[in-house]
């Protein structure tokens, strides 16, 4: 239970496998990403970056709509309501079963008409068509391993999703090797083996919940759709999916406009991605960590528990964030680099990364406090905050840039942590407002 026991130390226990497991899942993209690199040439790298662009907004979809899986679990869980629970889980696997198929078929009728929506460049449109075709037929892997971690850690268990996504990762790394560097499948071969780990991640989840008897017992018969959590499912999970796929698009649009910029600048930016993953993710990981946390106390009727980690999960997210900060301030070329060692691409991601990396700092507020809020089930607020920040603010700001000083990277890799900023200064004035209007025992004053 996240209800009891000192705060900063549930906090750190449930958080970092949380952080472990996310930083080992965000390795899939960089090591396809590093191998490509040492083993083909950039027009491969500008593909897969492109199509990991792409497969990263499916992805945070359905992290999105699982996150409202957790909330759900962890607010009966917090309750105690034991039947309620096995509802909830058996209610969010058969909703996700269904989206995954749904989303196979959609994805991969739209792949043609997406890759030439980012722009991508003339050399890497056919590499990249392969990697994301691929990477679509998994989807149901994607919704699957989601989904199953997500349940577990609404119902407080953040160690053995990190075991799962392990086991995937080392797969993945293993097949990556394999199939590029001896087979020769190039970006082909990088998508297999993401595919195919995660597929078998999933599996073992499956088989080893059933063996330990876990409260959901994966019969047919207990896949049922329960309306009633449905529609509370959706009223949680969907604004936070609409966030996560807005922030995501502003990142698609970015690329779009860089891949303009010709093979070294889309390589530079799509290097920058994914230090973007791994920078955010104790922010990210807090966030959702957050999320669980918040939901259980609330439901167990302690809000200033749920306060208190909010305060130290702040803390530490935006001292794990500011770490890759000072890399990226000290020494850029070096983060560049270890993806590419072609002089262009480094010297086209200088600029880039020096200027973009101060919204590692930002995003630690705005990510963090929008846990804490999607935790109480605020989310049609976060989900406004994010649309706003993405449409109304990055996009038309990197547009504006790209328009009047296309060759200026340092200008565009300012947008990001401007808009962050903004967004953590009005989303902390709401968490102080909302929380003022809240009594002692968590009900809304005057209701």
């Amino acid at each position: 239970m996240l209800t009891e026991g000192n705060v900063f130390r549930v906090l750190l226990t449930f958080s970092v496998p949380y952080l472990i497991a996310n930083i080992i899942q965000a390795l899939y993209g960089a090591v396809d990403l590093m191998v490509i690199g040492r083993y083909c040439p950039p027009e491969s790298v500008a593909a897969v970056s492109t199509g990991t662009q792409v497969t990263q907004i499916i992805t945070s979809m359905v992290s999105g709509l699982t996150l409202g899986g957790t909330i759900l679990v962890g607010k009966y869980t917090g309750m105690r309501k034991q039947e309620e629970t096995k509802k909830a889980i058996g209610t969010t696997l058969t909703l996700f079963a269904a989206i995954a198929v749904l989303l196979t078929f959609l994805m991969l009728a739209c792949a043609d008409p997406i890759l030439k929506a980012l722009q991508t460049p003339p050399e890497s449109l056919a590499y990249a068509k392969q990697y994301v075709t691929i990477c679509f037929c998994g989807i149901f892997f994607i919704c699957g391993y989601n989904a199953i971690s997500a349940i577990l850690r609404g119902y407080g268990d953040s160690r053995r999703p990190m075991y799962f996504v392990a086991l995937a990762c080392v797969l993945n790394i293993i097949g990556d090797i394999v199939l590029v560097r001896y087979v020769k499948m190039g970006v082909s071969g990088t998508a297999l083996a993401t595919v195919f780990s995660q597929g078998i991640s999933m599996v073992c989840a499956v088989v080893y919940l059933n063996h330990k008897r876990f409260i959901f017992d994966f019969r047919p018969s207990s896949f049922r759709v329960d309306r009633r959590l449905a529609g509370e499912l959706a009223r949680v999970g969907i604004p936070i999916s609409l966030q996560e796929c807005m922030v995501r698009l502003s990142f698609l649009f970015l690329t779009s406009v860089t891949n303009r910029l010709g093979v070294f600048a889309a390589a530079a930016v799509g290097i920058a991605s994914k230090y973007d993953v791994f920078a955010m993710l104790p922010a990210n990981s807090i966030a959702s960590a957050l999320a669980a946390i918040t939901a259980q106390n609330y439901g167990a009727g302690k809000p200033r528990r749920a306060q208190q980690s909010l305060a130290a999960g702040l803390a530490f997210a935006f001292l794990a964030s500011s770490c890759f900060w000072a890399w990226a301030q000290i020494s850029p070329e070096s983060m560049i680099g270890i993806f590419d060692r072609d002089s262009r691409v480094i010297a086209a991601g200088i600029p880039f990364f020096t200027s973009c990396s101060y919204d590692y700092l930002a995003v630690a507020f705005v990510f963090t406090l929008n846990g804490y809020l999607n935790g109480r089930s605020q989310t049609i607020f976060t989900m406004i905050s994010c649309c706003f920040g993405a449409l109304a603010l990055r996009m038309p700001l990197i547009f504006l840039a790209y328009s009047y000083r296309p060759d200026d990277l340092f200008l565009i890799g300012c947008i990001a942590p401007a808009v962050s900023g903004l967004m953590a200064v009005y989303t902390l004035g709401y968490v102080l407002w909302s929380d003022r209007r809240r009594s002692p025992g968590g009900q809304k004053r005057g209701v």
